[in-house]
Formats: C-alpha cells, structure tokens, sequence
C-alpha cells in the first residue's frame, strides 16, 4: 500500500521505520529534512512538501508536537489535505485537542477524504519495537481500512472509541493524566520512604513485584527510584502542552481535577529550570520540597 508518513520526531520515525518494514510503498515528510536521511537510506521517498508526499497515497500518518502544528501540516501553505486522494485516510496521531481534529474532519469530509484519529501510548522504544497500544475514533469504513495498517506499530489490535474522531483525543488525554498522576505518586511514595530511612531501591522492587506489577509502575517508576531521569522519551515541555489540554478539556465539561494542576505546575517547574530529562523528571520536584 501506498503511505505517507508526515512528522519524523522519534516516535515518527520509528513508526515509519515499521511501515516500511511491513513492504509499504513509503513517502516522507519532515519540516526539519535531514531527519528523513534514515528513512531514505531504508527506501522511503522523500517530500518535499507535505502536499508533495500525499501524493496517490491511500493512507497519510501525521505525528507532529502540537496543534498548530497539525494545522499547518493539513492546510497551511502547502497543505497536504487539498492534494489527498478522494477516499484516502488521514491516520491523525498527534496529542491534540479533541476539538482540533474534530474540526480537521469535517474539513476532511468536505474535501472527501477521511480523518481517523489514532493517538498512540508508549515511549520511542516501544515505537521501535512495534509495541504501542494504539486507539481508534472516526468513520467506520476508514477505519476498517487502516486497521491491519495499524498491527505493524502495536500490540494487539487497536481500541475503537466510536465514530467521533474527538473520542479518540479524549481517551489521549486521560492516559497521560493517569502517567502523571502514577508518577507523582510514586514520587511522594518513594519520597516518604527515603526520608524515613527506606532505601527508594527497595521500596521500588517490593511494589513493582507486588500491588503495582505493571509495565507504567515498573518503567516511570525506576526513573522515580533512581532519581536519573534519562533517556529522555518525552520531552516535559511536550507533556506539559498535554496536561493543558487535558485542563481545557476538564474546564470545558465542568471536572475539577486537582490532580492534574499539581502535575501541570510540576512540568511547568521542570520546563523552567531547562532540565535536559524526560518527562518524568517533574518528579524530581518532589524530592527537592522533602529537602532531598
């Protein structure tokens, strides 16, 4: 199948990475174009615009860092929505707004292309190694065509969440929430352990083997343990923009969500002080408020 693939970040590129290893036929886009010379070296095209890479493509992934980002990739100056292929999908898999790609879908509809939003979880190596979890929301029969597209990136079969592209984001966001608030608990947990004699090492292992055995616990959480918050995944910046879409979310439907400020504050504390870590990192906070 002919693919375009628009946004060559390290999840993208991993992404890509796997389709073309699948035997798609792989055209790509990067705004910054050093960044598709792996690809390239693999047997990618590379584009010059993004209207230029959608060209015949039944299936264009998008995977940029923001909102405005996305919206420029569709329909700024060389757009590549305007240059889709009547019936062809657009694999939406930023952390956007539900809203944004809402609005991108009726624009999708009007121009008779298809906008399935299909945000993904899971850090670049997961992305490398196939294994993201994967969720689904928009119309039916697009998303019945991109569904055996969407096994080479993950593991298991991705979760449709109805026909609202917005439904998609929404779960997006919640999930990033839910790391968030796991992180700052086990930096509090952890925290109170040390400070009460506890080695962080050991209350990690315990709980991790125990009430907390599971992959989000045993990954963030030996950051959290060792307070060595490398390589970095995500960068805070990037997750912070996430949690404001998740308080915007939260203001738009009347949810008070404590939570969430405390862990938008933490980043926004992590983003200040340019700290080079992965998002994780705000947990550091934590133990500098303990006086570690």
């Amino acid at each position: 199948m002919k693919i375009a693939f628009l946004g060559l970040g390290n999840m993208g590129e991993a992404m890509a990475t796997n389709l073309l290893n699948a035997g798609h036929e792989l055209t790509v886009y990067n705004r910054t174009a050093s960044k598709a010379a792996p690809l390239e070296k693999l047997g990618a095209t590379v584009a010059a615009t993004p209207a230029q890479a959608v060209q015949d493509a039944a299936i264009a992934f998008s995977m940029v860092t923001d909102d405005a980002a996305l919206q420029a990739l569709c329909t700024g100056p060389y757009g590549f929505l305007p240059a889709l292929a009547q019936g062809a999908i657009h694999a939406s898999c930023s952390t956007v707004a539900p809203d944004t790609n809402r609005r991108l879908a009726e624009e999708h509809a009007r121009h008779g292309s298809h906008l399935v939003a299909t945000p993904v979880f899971g850090k670049p190596e997961a992305a490398a190694a196939a294994k993201l979890w994967l969720v689904m929301a928009g119309d039916e029969g697009a998303k019945q065509t991109l569904r055996p597209v969407l096994e080479v990136l993950g593991q298991g079969s991705a979760q449709d969440f109805g026909p609202d592209p917005g439904a998609a984001n929404v779960i997006k966001l919640c999930g990033n929430f839910m790391l968030g608030a796991a992180i700052q608990a086990m930096a509090e947990a952890f925290t109170l352990a040390q400070k009460s004699g506890l080695e962080r090492q050991q209350v990690y292992e315990f709980f991790t083997t125990t009430l907390f055995n599971l992959p989000v616990y045993k990954s963030y959480g030996k950051l959290v343990a060792e307070r060595h918050y490398q390589p970095v995944g995500a960068a805070p910046a990037i997750i912070r923009k996430d949690l404001r879409l998740v308080l915007d979310e939260a203001r738009t439907h009347v949810v008070p969500m404590p939570f969430a400020n405390i862990i938008f504050d933490q980043l926004s504390a992590t983003v200040a002080k340019k700290e080079d870590v992965d998002w994780a990192g705000f947990a550091e906070r934590v133990a500098e408020n303990a006086g570690l």
